[in-house]
């Protein structure tokens, strides 16, 4: 797994988008207790079961492995000029 530039910008970015989409599909958003792993795998799984990303294999379903395919999931999404991609 090759590490992205910017993965960590990229991950907040994706996360973002990805909290406003289960918003706009009914969710009724995060607590503020949610810790930053359960809001990653919650992101992650809403995404592969909508079929927005390829689901990991499950040997691999790991915190780290979900932030990287979700910073995956964002750099193919943003415009090849964005300031993140560079």
């Amino acid at each position: 797994m090759a590490k992205l530039k910017n993965e960590p910008q990229l991950l907040k970015k994706a996360l973002e988008v990805a909290e406003n989409y289960a918003k706009n599909r009914g969710y009724s958003g995060f607590s503020t207790t949610d810790s930053a792993k359960d809001k990653t795998e919650c992101l992650y799984r809403l995404l592969v079961n909508d079929q927005l990303i390829q689901p990991l294999a499950i040997d691999q379903e790991n915190g780290v492995n979900m932030k990287h395919k979700l910073a995956l999931w964002i750099a193919r999404q943003l415009p090849k000029d964005h300031p993140l991609l560079k």
